[in-house]
This record gives structure tokens, C-alpha cells and sequence, in this order.
């Protein structure tokens, strides 16, 4: 599906330099003038009506502060986002000048940038390149880069692998956000990459594979650090407690489950080729929770949940997870670990870390191979919740007697992701774990954002007027309405904090808002159905779902146009 062309032009062309023409050097013609500039332009993925490419430039010239690249096509080719360079067009003509970071060229020093367009027809690759207006020569640079003397050796895991570290820019995600309008404004920001079913691994429906996504990960790393995110998310019984994610696999697939679905993602990920990414996985979402909150005796029980405490294949899955990807040298395994609004309770808090050690140390596994834990993955709750506390009281009753927080000890997700991390320290995971946080979609922004605590006439009144998070209830989980992108990703925001990441990548559905057959083995949730009243798990309130998304991992429109609407910190 992928391929790569890379433009040659002869080594005794002629060049046009800054004071006129210059032959290339050619190897033993000492004097021959010296090439003024290099360029490497390589396809790295191509697929029906799109590709992504990278552009190496190394200048040969006095050394730089700022710097400009341009070419032209012959064809049709349309930039639709870029990295590591501010990138434009006019008609056929591109420029991509410096990003504020990486302005410096010395002489003898390179730049490399990336993006991502659309063609029909055929994608030549240019000419001609100039770097600010002198014409370079184009030079293959061979079918791979030799190995960076810089990169960290194999294995040397670093405390926190998005300190000082780009992520990567999954590009079938970058197209769909930059062809809405106003989605240019976050089309370059990363998300994860999602491994759903089986046929994802070596690339579903025309979807770019495991081994696609890695190697454009190499060429969005460049000379630096780049962390790669991939969703581990196909356990047998998926998603117990809904239907709208139902997986594949059925409850007593585990050998199905490891030996096509696991197995093959650890070989690919311990490919050599791969050894300088950080590879960051987020290991089976909302699979361990289910098995302390929605199984009997509780009123919010399901079959489904029953059967998979019953046949342990939940623990033994994420635990073989855990022990094959955590063999991977570069790999860091983050365990999900639900959020606030679900765990958050006394009764659920406790008794879900011991699971998470269970899991961590069942089917080979150890505490060793957890490098840190995931909150609010593909969830609403807000980051920070600044205009109540847990420790408030209002008119005689505490915050946590009020029907929004209901008793839970936690408010947000930063200080239960906070609280989590301690408490599975106290259980004997490593005192140096990490935590990351969703921040896909829990802003909670726009015009109707409070700006200060409720009257205080009663606890509920205080709440529920301060609160940013404007669901029905913290259980509803469904393309929620009102909802807007949070912080974006960045590493080291709070002490505990790995990173704030964007692992949901927003506009993509989590479930359809009516019955719709696919071949995704993915049911209709009424939790996903604008007109349903609830049900216990979300205290019988309206689901607080958009109408008409189509099945989960879907491109939502109007969903994202919603998220951007209501962003937080707002979009410029």
C-alpha cells in the first residue's frame, strides 16, 4: 500500500548559486565548486488519493538563522499539513520556512520536515528545489537513513518517554481533521493509533498498517525523539458493560487473542528498524474496571461482565499483554485505568488497584512491565475542576453529599490520576511510575463556561453552577453533547504526570446512535442514542449523546465541529 520515491537528479548538474552558477562537487574534482544545498524528498506512504513525504535539506552554504524551501508541482498535489515546518501553497508553488525551533542551519547541517497532501492522478516528484531562492541539488540519500549516533541505545528506557520528545502525527487522522473547515488549527496535533480488531494490524479497508504508521513515524523523528501511541484494544468479551465497542473476539477467544492479535503486534514492534521510537502503548481500555463496577452482586451487573470475572481471560489478557509488548526494549506499557467519575468511589477506588496488580502480574507479567497508567481515555471528564472542591462545604452539607459528585472522593481527573498513582505505589508498583491523562475532549469550553462557584444556596446549586463539566452525569460516555477539546498534549504539565495526551483522537465516533450493521462485530448502545433516559450505571439520566453518529471509530462531523467549537484552552 505504501511506497517511496526518491527524485535524483545527476551529481554534475548544473546549480544556480548565490553568486551564479555552481557545477556538483564531484568525488576526487577538488576543484569543483561546492554544492550549495542538498535535497532529499521521499514518498514515504501513498495511497489512493493521498501521501505523506518527507523533505531533507542540508545546507551547504553560510550557516542560517531562518531558512525557506520551495518547489512546484507538475500535477495537482494539495498540502494539507505539515511538521517541522510551516508549510504553504499557492497554485502548484510550496514553501515551507523554519518553525521557530529549528531556524538554525549551520553549514553542513540539515532540517528535515514533513507533510501530508492529496493527488489524482499521478504524484511526480519535483524538479527543483530552492533553499531561500538558491536553486539545490537533489539527492537520493539512499532508501534509509543510517543510524543517528545520538539515539539512546536500545533497552535504555527513559523515566518519562515524552520528555523532550516529539509524538507522532498519525496522518489518516491529520487529512480528516485538515479537510474540516477550521480543522487546519489542529490537524498537526498527534494522536493514537488504534489496533481494534485483528485486520488493523496489517491495515484494514485501505487503512495504512502497523508497520505503514511506524515507518512514517521514523520520518516524522527526524534526528530527535519521537514517541509513537498505539491503542491495545481487542480483548476477548470486549467492553463488557456496553455495545456500541464489542470487539471481534468472543469471551473465550484468549488463544485467539495471543497468538493473532498480540503476538503479531509484538514482532512487529521489536523489528530493529523500530529501536529508536519510544513506543508508548495504552493497554486494553475499559476492560479491568468492568470487573470490580458491573458485576454481581451490583445493581449496575451485566452477564456479559459476569462471565468475563468468571473466566479470567480479561486478567490473563492484559497480563500477556503486558508481559510479550513489555519484552520490546523501547516499548512503555501504560495500563488503562479508567477515570474519576468511575473509580472514584470508596467501594471502587481500592479493590480496582489490587486488580491492576493482578493483571500486571499474571501470564509471565511483572510490576516491571507497567510503566505508568492511562486516566479519561476516550472520556469527558474535565482536567481541573477550579470553583469547588472535595474538602467544600456549602449551607451545612459537603460538596461530596451533592447529586453531581454523589459521594465519589474525587472531582477531576487530575487529582484522581494523582491519587491512583500513589495508591498503586503503596502496592508495589514501582515508585516512578507515570500517569497520562485523555485531554481529548474534556474542555468543556465555550460561551456557557463558568467563570466562578454557584450560588450558595445549597450544595447542589454551588456544584452544579461552578462545574465545567456540563454532562447529565459523570457515567455518560457516549458522543457527548457540549463537549470541547482540552489541553493539548504536553509532557510533564503536574507532578506524576507523564503527559497530557490526545490518545481519542477527537471526531472519531464512540458508538452509533442507531442499530447499523457492520462488519466490526460493534453493537448499538442505547448510551449512544440521543432519546434514551438511562440506566443505573449513569443513575437513570438522559444519555446527553449527539444524534446521528455513525458506528465508534468513525469520522463525526458535527462532532468535531462541536469539539473545536467548545475547545478549552479556546482555539485561535
Amino acid at each position: 500500500m505504501s511506497r517511496t520515491r526518491t527524485a535524483l537528479l545527476a551529481a554534475t548538474a548544473l546549480v544556480a548559486g548565490a553568486a551564479g552558477t555552481a557545477m556538483a562537487a564531484v568525488p576526487g574534482d577538488v576543484g569543483a565548486a561546492a554544492v550549495p544545498c542538498t535535497v532529499d524528498y521521499q514518498v514515504q506512504n501513498q495511497w489512493n488519493t493521498g501521501f505523506t513525504a518527507s523533505v531533507k535539506v542540508t545546507n551547504n552554504g553560510a550557516a542560517k538563522s531562518s531558512w525557506s524551501v520551495k518547489w512546484t508541482y507538475a500535477g495537482n498535489q494539495q498540502v494539507t499539513s505539515g511538521w517541522n515546518a510551516k508549510v504553504t501553497q499557492s497554485g502548484a508553488n510550496v514553501t515551507a520556512a523554519n518553525e521557530s525551533y529549528n531556524g538554525t542551519l549551520a553549514t553542513g547541517g540539515s532540517a528535515t520536515f514533513g507533510f501530508q497532501g492529496t493527488y489524482s492522478g499521478s504524484n511526480a516528484v519535483p524538479a527543483t528545489f530552492t533553499l531561500d531562492g538558491v536553486t539545490c541539488n537533489v539527492d537520493s540519500g539512499g532508501p534509509t537513513d543510517p543510524p543517528d549516533p545520538t539515539d539512546p541505545p536500545p533497552g535504555n528506557r527513559v523515566d518519562n518517554p515524552y520528555s523532550g520528545a516529539k509524538v507522532y502525527v498519525n496522518p489518516e487522522w491529520s487529512e480528516n481533521a485538515a479537510a474540516e473547515p477550521g480543522g487546519s488549527r489542529i490537524a498537526n496535533q498527534p494522536t493514537g493509533v488504534w489496533m481494534d480488531r485483528i485486520a488493523a494490524v496489517n491495515g484494514a479497508n485501505g487503512k495504512m498498517s502497523l508497520r505503514d504508521h511506524l515507518d512514517e513515524a521514523l520520518r516524522q523523528k527526524g534526528s530527535g525523539e519521537l514517541v509513537f501511541q498505539v491503542v491495545i484494544y481487542n480483548l476477548p468479551g470486549r467492553d463488557c458493560a456496553a455495545l456500541a465497542s464489542n470487539g471481534e473476539l468472543g469471551p473465550t477467544e484468549i488463544d485467539k487473542y495471543k497468538t493473532q492479535y498480540i503476538d503479531p503486534i509484538k514482532t512487529i514492534l521489536a523489528d530493529p528498524k523500530y529501536a529508536s521510537l519510544r513506543i508508548v502503548t495504552t493497554v486494553e481500555i475499559d476492560s479491568l474496571p468492568n470487573l470490580v463496577t458491573n458485576v454481581s452482586p451490583r445493581a449496575t451487573a451485566t452477564p456479559n461482565c459476569d462471565v468475563m470475572k468468571a473466566n479470567g481471560n480479561y486478567v490473563k489478557g492484559v497480563g500477556y499483554a503486558l508481559n510479550k509488548l513489555g519484552d520490546v526494549p523501547n516499548v512503555y506499557n501504560y495500563v488503562d485505568a479508567g477515570h474519576h467519575g468511575w473509580l472514584g468511589w470508596d467501594d471502587n477506588f481500592g479493590a480496582s488497584a489490587e486488580l491492576f496488580k493482578q493483571a500486571a502480574t499474571a501470564e509471565g507479567a511483572t510490576v516491571a512491565d507497567v510503566h505508568g497508567f492511562i486516566a479519561n481515555t476516550a472520556n469527558y471528564s474535565a482536567l481541573k475542576e477550579d470553583h469547588f472542591s472535595i474538602g467544600d462545604s456549602v449551607a451545612g452539607k459537603s460538596v461530596r453529599e451533592s447529586k453531581w459528585v454523589s459521594w465519589n472522593r474525587y472531582v477531576d481527573e487530575l487529582s484522581y490520576a494523582q491519587a491512583l498513582r500513589d495508591k498503586l505505589v503503596s502496592l508495589g508498583f514501582d515508585s516512578k511510575i507515570g500517569m497520562l491523562i485523555d485531554t481529548s475532549r474534556n474542555g468543556w469550553g465555550g460561551a456557557n463556561r463558568p467563570t466562578g462557584p454557584g450560588a450558595t444556596t445549597s450544595v447542589d446549586t454551588y456544584v452544579d453552577g461552578g462545574r465545567y463539566d456540563r454532562r447529565f452525569n459523570t457515567g455518560n460516555w457516549c458522543n457527548q453533547s457540549g463537549a470541547g477539546l482540552g489541553e493539548r498534549p504536553k509532557a510533564s504539565p503536574e507532578p506524576g504526570i507523564d503527559a497530557y495526551v490526545w490518545m481519542k483522537p477527537p471526531g472519531e465516533s464512540d458508538g452509533a446512535s442507531k442499530a447499523i450493521d457492520n462488519d466490526e462485530g460493534k453493537g448499538f448502545d442505547r448510551m449512544c442514542d440521543p432519546t434514551y433516559t438511562g440506566n443505573p450505571r449513569n443513575d437513570n439520566n438522559k444519555s446527553g449523546a449527539l444524534p446521528d453518529a455513525p458506528i465508534s471509530g468513525h469520522w463525526f462531523s458535527a462532532q468535531f465541529q462541536e469539539l473545536m467549537k467548545n475547545a478549552y484552552p479556546p482555539l485561535s
